[in-house]
């Protein structure tokens, strides 16, 4: 069964007053990089606390494979990871990411369909930038895609509820 139905239009771009997201893609490796590799420590915490991503080491080669496979993604309707950009694009401030839910999830599959991580820079947390890409992707997903449930780990559901042991 596809993750979305055939006849769905992904949408490219959301613009709000303070940031737009659009497809990450290669060509944001410079801000993409420059996001993540001042936000470390942070990002480490949000995808769950066995995560290993980023790594102190990260190389922009490795980043750039990341991206190449996030955009291969998107264009195969597999996934979809979004670039939080300023509104003149001159610096990343987070990234979206819609997926499937996977094999490793202890949920009931049956009650959700999406999973979706947010998240945004260090230097953007302070400003409140967390919670306000958090209610507006929630309110994006129910107005316009079309997940019944999706899940927002570490937010609405603890990760040892989530995630099996590894």
């Amino acid at each position: 069964m596809p993750f979305l139905p055939n006849d769905f239009i992904i949408p490219l771009i959301l613009e709000t007053k303070l940031y737009r997201l659009r497809m990450l893609c290669e060509q944001d490796l410079e801000l993409d990089y420059e996001a993540v590799t001042s936000s470390i420590e942070h990002l480490k915490h949000t995808f769950g606390p066995n995560s290993n991503w980023p790594s102190e080491d990260l190389t922009l080669e490795q980043n750039l494979e990341d991206l190449r496979r996030h955009e291969n993604e998107f264009k195969n309707r597999e996934s979809f990871a979004y670039t939080v950009v300023s509104l003149n694009e001159g610096r990343c401030l987070g990234c979206v990411y819609i997926h499937p839910l996977k094999s490793y999830l202890k949920v009931d599959k049956d009650n959700y369909d999406a999973v979706i991580y947010t998240w945004v820079r260090t230097s953007e947390l302070k400003r409140g930038l967390d919670e306000k890409l958090y209610i507006t992707v929630k309110k994006w997903l129910k107005s316009y895609w079309p997940f019944k449930n999706p899940i927002f780990p570490r937010r609405e559901i603890d990760w040892d509820k989530l995630h099996r042991n590894r």
